[in-house]
């Protein structure tokens, strides 16, 4: 699979979106340090040197729906991948959708934009390996952030962890390509933060609060609370 490594970038979202037009397969893209970097619904994200940034242009089977739910691969590997550098006490867990937490903190995230018409997927990376983000430049109630050097004492360059991420992500492309969504939900729900726990999720102006019971065959997260069963497809999730 093509690598292109960068010095610095503006983010590699934003190169993944200038290359794709110009590949003809899968490609990551890896900066050493994104200058503007985003995360969900417009964000910011920090992305000092030393911390990991990259992007993965792919061409997904089946259409939008199929494609999103690259975001659980994406955690599987991201997981799978810290497991390998974090040590034996490291505390790993995977929060709906599409964040990796560390001993209870946000370590890692991912964005998903599709490409090209929907045709291709750019699916982000950012992992805090070497500088978490100060808690004042967040959003109240945000997850606390978390880095690996913080919380374990390792140091792992971010282009050593291009290459296990890369494997872990081949991986679950294949179970997933393979066997199909129940395999990458079952897997994803071993490591699922918080299931069977109450929880809050806020959709636009709605807020609804109940038991993070399982995911269904869409991904969407189905929480049981005082008006029933419900299944949610997009939220900001609040422990």
């Amino acid at each position: 699979m093509a690598r292109h490594v960068l010095p610095s970038v503006d983010s590699t979202m934003n190169e993944a979106a200038r290359l794709a037009p110009g590949l003809s397969g899968s490609a990551w893209i890896f900066a050493h340090e994104q200058t503007a970097a985003r995360g969900r619904r417009g964000r910011d994200w920090r992305a000092p040197a030393g911390n990991f940034s990259a992007t993965l242009v792919m061409r997904p089977e089946g259409g939008l729906a199929q494609a999103a739910l690259y975001s659980f691969v994406a955690a599987l590997a991201l997981e799978a991948a810290l497991a390998h550098v974090a040590g034996p006490h490291a505390r790993l867990s995977i929060k709906w959708p599409n964040d990796v937490l560390l001993n209870g903190g946000k370590i890692a995230g991912i964005l998903l934009e599709s490409l090209q018409g929907g045709a291709q997927l750019a699916i982000g990376i950012g992992v805090n390996l070497a500088h978490a983000p100060p808690r004042n430049e967040l959003e109240p109630e945000a997850m606390p952030p978390v880095s690996l050097a913080g919380e374990s004492g390792m140091v792992v360059p971010p282009e050593e962890f291009l290459p296990m991420l890369a494997q872990a992500f081949a991986h679950y492309d294949r179970q997933f390509r393979d066997y199909g969504f129940d395999a990458i939900r079952n897997a994803w729900l071993a490591r699922a933060a918080r299931l069977g726990e109450e929880i809050t999720a806020r959709t636009g102006a709605q807020t609804y609060r109940g038991t993070f019971e399982t995911i269904d065959a869409t991904g969407a997260l189905i929480l049981t609370g005082p008006e029933g069963r419900r299944a949610i497809s997009a939220a900001d999730i609040f422990f």
